[in-house]
């Protein structure tokens, strides 16, 4: 019966809920309400879930799951909180190839695609900006450092946790080390 009380009370936050910060005071009036947890634990809960990869919502949901009832109860929490979101983009697919033909839904996907795609250009610029130039100026160091990564993942085909590594690796000798060298012997 818990984790049928579980999984409501977590769609109930999916539904409610906008992700993020905005589950937390769902997830903490739920835990009390049900008294699965007490305020020491729920103090936890929003520190442990801060502290941990992945999206607020769901490890948030986890650790409320697991504490309540196991690891059962942290999947069926996180099937809960999930099954909302699920529930819209099957309804949004459902919907989009029923209607894709409809003379409607085609202007507005021709005013919709162009809109997506300025944002996410504005979106690759605005972080290019952040990450590829300094006061201003080109940072060549990181462009050469980018284009290369780019190169050996497109032409090389090295996996990404490599150009990862590769990337920290060349990042912490070229912008910490050579530099801090290049100025003792200078």
């Amino acid at each position: 019966m818990v984790y049928l009380a579980l999984f409501i009370s977590f769609v109930k936050i999916g539904f409610t809920s906008f992700g993020g910060m905005s589950m937390i005071p769902l997830i903490l009036d739920e835990m009390q309400s049900h008294q699965w947890m007490t305020a020491e634990d729920m103090t936890n809960l929003v520190a442990i879930a801060e502290m941990t990869p992945g999206p607020l919502g769901l490890n948030c949901a986890t650790f409320a799951g697991t504490q309540t009832a196991g690891v059962a109860g942290g999947l069926v929490a996180v099937l809960g909180v999930l099954t909302p979101a699920f529930t819209s983009a099957l309804l949004a697919a459902v919907f989009f190839a029923r209607f894709k033909n409809n003379a409607v839904i085609v202007d507005v996907m021709r005013v919709v695609k162009p809109i997506c795609i300025g944002m996410i250009l504005t979106v690759i610029l605005t972080l290019s900006m952040e990450n590829y130039a300094q006061a201003g100026m080109p940072d060549w160091i990181a462009l050469l450092i980018g284009a290369g990564m780019l190169y050996l993942i497109t032409k090389k085909k090295w996996p990404v946790p490599k150009v990862i590594v590769g990337s920290a690796v060349l990042g912490v000798l070229l912008y910490g080390i050579v530099p801090q060298f290049i100025l003792k012997v200078s």
